[in-house]
């Protein structure tokens, strides 16, 4: 199938590269979907780096930012990098950067890639799959003696997950001037290590200012991490943004006693705020409906034992919505009911924020790339919006920006049993070619 006329306009492109491009097919090898690109390749190469940081007994993988493992990780991405003789560019916050001349070099590159890191219990495709597919194009094409008009860079940015060091996207934050990095390495991670000490002593910190290249369009390839692709038999996800998000930390303190001697109405207690809380999240959630989500995915209890009122209770909310007017009063009412829960207990308050991202739309050309890109290879797509927070949500206030999702089995994310076919995995790669090389003909 070819490519309409309307989705990118080329003149005068030799036959060669419209063949590259999808859109004539002078030859079948560029054309077709099985020899385009080499999924074993970079199946091969997710096995090797989900070695790095193994999780015993399981195919998940535990990398957390800045971590011993960590620095593995980028070594071997890196050194693939090297073996395609890119031009590797490491930040002042450890964003890296392998960059692929064009035949017009100083032109502004078209960037893909995502993170390498991941979170204590992660599986191999979150985040690596993109990167490393961003290498696949570049090594497919030198294969074929190919080189587009514009360079194309693959990167990997530092602390996606937010796992280690708050907030999630850190790197990719930094990089578009949403965080100083002085701020950014002052942050203490939930482990009490800082994030600057860690950088340092990794091994990558680097020279270069961010952001150390501003680039023609950023493109992130992506497992779904939800389950309506794979539920609705849709191959590619033409993403259409990323929902806002909202995290917060919330600590309460009230008074430790005796679990036998204390009476109920003398109590202050902190657990039980905490658990009223975590119940009222489910239910505002689904008393605002739509596509508003909420999670509590933290609580701690202290002193934790079994026959003592908790004194203290921390626990974390996320709120999610793609409409940023909801999302605000979803927030403001849940503070509503957190004091009016500890006052009638008799509880302190403190609440702090992790991180607050407001809802990101993408760019409209870039979404009908993709979609009319996986149409062209008779791959059945769906528009969608994204539920998790992406290094694409931060470039998008740098330059145009777009993602492509593939299934992810069962919708599991952030997860040993993370899976998705490689004939997907394919595809997506597929379709990553063809929108790279088009944005990287563009004048």
């Amino acid at each position: 199938m070819t490519l309409t006329a309307q989705v990118v306009h080329l003149p005068e492109v030799e036959p060669w590269r419209l063949a590259c491009l999808g859109m004539v097919a002078h030859d079948r090898r560029l054309t077709d979907t099985s020899t385009r690109i080499d999924v074993k390749r970079v199946l091969g190469r997710l096995d090797e780096l989900a070695r790095v940081g193994a999780i015993p007994d399981t195919t998940g993988v535990a990398r957390l930012a800045l971590s011993d493992d960590d620095r593995a990780g980028r070594d071997l991405v890196v050194s693939w990098m090297r073996d395609l003789d890119l031009d590797v560019r490491v930040d002042a916050i450890g964003n890296v950067a392998g960059v692929w001349g064009g035949r017009e070099p100083d032109l502004p590159p078209v960037m893909c890639g995502s993170h390498i890191d991941t979170v204590k219990t992660g599986g191999r495709l979150d985040g690596a799959y993109g990167v490393l597919a961003g290498l696949e194009v570049i090594e497919s094409l030198i294969g074929r003696g190919v080189r587009p008009r514009r360079p194309i860079a693959v990167a990997f940015f530092t602390d996606e997950e937010g796992a280690r060091y708050a907030p999630d996207m850190l790197g990719s934050l930094v990089y578009v001037g949403g965080m100083t990095v002085e701020s950014a390495r002052d942050v203490v991670g939930n482990d009490g290590t800082v994030l600057g000490d860690e950088l340092d002593r990794i091994g990558y910190a680097g020279s270069l200012p961010c952001p150390m290249i501003v680039p023609h369009a950023f493109v992130e390839l992506h497992i779904e991490q939800g389950p309506v692709l794979e539920a609705e038999g849709f191959t590619i996800g033409a993403v259409t943004g990323v929902q806002g998000i909202s995290w917060q930390e919330i600590t309460f303190t009230g008074q430790s006693n005796h679990a036998g001697t204390t009476p109920m109405a003398m109590r202050h207690d902190a657990g039980y705020v905490a658990a009223r809380v975590a119940t009222y999240v489910r239910e505002m959630v689904s008393r605002v409906g739509g596509v508003q989500v909420g999670t509590v995915g933290a609580i701690e209890l202290q002193p934790s034992l079994v026959n003592v009122v908790a004194a203290r209770a921390k626990i974390t909310v996320d709120l999610r919505n793609t409409d940023d007017d909801v999302l605000r009063e979803a927030e403001r009412d849940l503070a509503r009911f957190v004091e009016r829960a500890a006052s009638e207990e008799g509880v302190k308050v403190e609440s702090r924020k992790l991180a607050r991202f407001e809802p990101v739309r993408f760019e409209d050309r870039l979404v009908d790339l993709v979609e009319t890109s996986a149409l062209a290879f008779d791959y059945k797509v769906r528009r969608i919006p994204s539920g998790a927070g992406h290094d694409a949500q931060m470039l998008a206030r740098l330059c145009p920006a777009a993602m492509i999702f593939v299934p992810s089995h069962d919708g599991l994310s952030h997860n040993v049993a993370e899976h998705t076919d490689p004939d997907d995995l394919a595809a997506g790669i597929n379709v990553l070619f063809d929108v790279l090389v088009q944005l990287a003909e563009e004048p």
